[in-house]
């Protein structure tokens, strides 16, 4: 019974910390990302300013930071469910540590999650007091990705999730090896879209094929992967010239081709390899997903960043991320629970 409690909340966090990296991209595209000027409460509220006195003395706190209802609201419920979430990896570390002699109890990571969150939380502080610079932004991306990804490795792993017998390790060796390689590479392209995003550099190649009319753009390596510039400034609205910018988006788009290629490759296996049959609905999925992807991220780019489109977008990227740890733990779980 333990062992379900247990394995009941890890589902419930991860659903969770998929509506909180959602809500990130929300906030983050909606332009909200500096709404409370402070941290953890907003113009020292535990919610928003909302009488006329309560806004009045808030903006003569933060004279550079007026308030705006709306934004602030969208950073503070992200600060809720983020919270929320906190709460649920603390429980889930205390029924590990309670259960740690139990059969498939998992251990390490949950514990190892309770400090991912807490330097999550001083990533999201630091988000807001150093005014958005890209480097903090990105890593508290990856970070909510990392608990997300975590959270449903934990799931898996100690619900045996989709574990089915499988041919000889044989076939699978090969595929196993794609399949980890596959995840980095998704880990490594979902880096770049953060930096892209960060860097406020998704609109800085408005046409499709081609960027800027030309098939390789000027570029500049050196600023556009500079990865830090201070604390002084306020990096809202994005601080690098138009040729760094030009070349983040480029190596984004690259970076997507290369990601279609390797994964359709892996897609393609799972579909029509008759060795990999029963993990054929992994290949529907994947495929799915990447076209998904791959449709959103040139929408993106024709309609000039739709709201909706690029909180899809990250979403996407959310959901490939997890195939693709999916796949992975049910090619590991064949080894461990037999092959037929």
């Amino acid at each position: 019974m333990k062992k379900d409690w247990f394995l009941r909340i890890a589902l419930l966090a991860s659903a969770l910390a998929l509506v909180v990296v959602v809500l990130g991209a929300f906030v983050r595209l909606s332009d909200a990302g500096l709404g409370c000027p402070d941290w953890p409460g907003c113009y020292g509220h535990i919610d928003v300013p909302k009488t006329n006195q309560e806004v009045e003395q808030a903006n003569i706190a933060y004279p550079e930071r007026p308030v705006e209802a709306a934004k602030a609201w969208k950073e503070m419920i992200h600060r809720y469910f983020a919270g929320t979430l906190g709460v649920l990896v603390f429980i889930m570390a205390i029924l590990a540590i309670r259960n740690r002699h139990s059969e498939r109890q998992q251990l390490f990571v949950p514990i190892f999650l309770v400090g991912l969150i807490i330097f999550q939380a001083l990533l999201g502080m630091w988000t807001v007091t150093v005014k958005l610079n890209p480097t903090i932004v990105m890593s508290h991306l990856m970070g909510g990705l990392a608990t997300l990804s975590l959270l449903w490795w934990v799931s898996l792993r100690q619900g045996g999730l989709f574990v089915q017998r499988l041919t000889s390790m044989g076939d699978y060796s090969r595929l196993r090896n794609m399949a980890f390689i596959g995840l980095l590479v998704v880990i490594l392209q979902t880096m770049l879209g953060g930096w892209t995003s960060a860097n406020y550099a998704a609109l800085h190649c408005p046409d499709f094929p081609t960027c800027q009319g030309q098939w390789i753009p000027s570029l500049d390596l050196t600023e556009a992967f500079t990865l830090w510039h201070g604390t002084e400034q306020n990096f809202e609205g994005g601080i690098m010239d138009n040729d760094a910018r030009v070349t983040i988006h480029f190596i984004h788009r690259l970076m997507a081709l290369v990601t279609f290629v390797y994964l359709g490759a892996i897609a393609l296996s799972l579909l029509f390899n008759q060795r990999f049959s029963p993990l054929r609905k992994f290949g529907v999925a994947l495929s799915v997903i990447l076209v998904a992807q791959v449709v959103l991220g040139i929408s993106n780019v024709l309609f000039s960043l739709p709201l909706l489109v690029a909180v899809g977008h990250s979403a996407g990227a959310a959901l490939l991320l997890l195939t693709m740890v999916t796949l992975n733990h049910v090619i590991r779980a064949g080894g461990e629970y037999g092959y037929a």
